[in-house]
């Protein structure tokens, strides 16, 4: 077994494919809207879905926005450059709601940014921690 995607809910698709797009750097792997059910789904990754794990931002025709609740937590990213990548972001418009620094009881360095639907990305920093920073970062959720 091996996990395919994670779905989250939009409220504008055009705005979320703008933001995991060109912000994130996904790619739009495939898009098709189902009229009769009147929704639209978008799976957007960095890789092939054949050995990537994706995301499927669904549309529903006329809702344009949902409660996240408090079960919801957040994805998150791994990047070479956190700092760089908050800036690049920010650059173009993306909402960095933490900035890089190490985790509340660690030494991981972290920061979160939100998606136009309020969704919570977490960019992990990578390189010298590895594997660790993932652990400890999935022992803070």
């Amino acid at each position: 077994m091996r996990m395919l995607h994670t779905m989250l809910r939009v409220g504008n698709l055009d705005e979320s494919l703008k933001f995991y797009c060109d912000v994130l750097g996904m790619k739009l792997l495939r898009k098709k809207d189902y009229p009769g059910g009147e929704f639209t789904l978008a799976f957007v990754g960095y890789g092939d879905e054949s050995d990537h794990t994706v995301l499927e931002l669904t549309y529903n025709w006329g809702v344009e926005k949902y409660d996240l609740g408090s079960g919801y937590g957040h994805i998150a990213l791994g990047v070479d450059d956190i700092y760089g990548a908050c800036e690049a972001i920010r650059a173009q418009g993306g909402k960095v709601t933490r900035e890089p620094g190490p985790m509340k009881h660690g030494t991981t360095v972290i920061a979160f940014v939100e998606d136009p639907d309020g969704y919570k990305v977490e960019l992990i920093q990578l390189g010298t921690q590895g594997s660790e920073a993932t652990k400890e970062a999935a022992a803070t959720v």
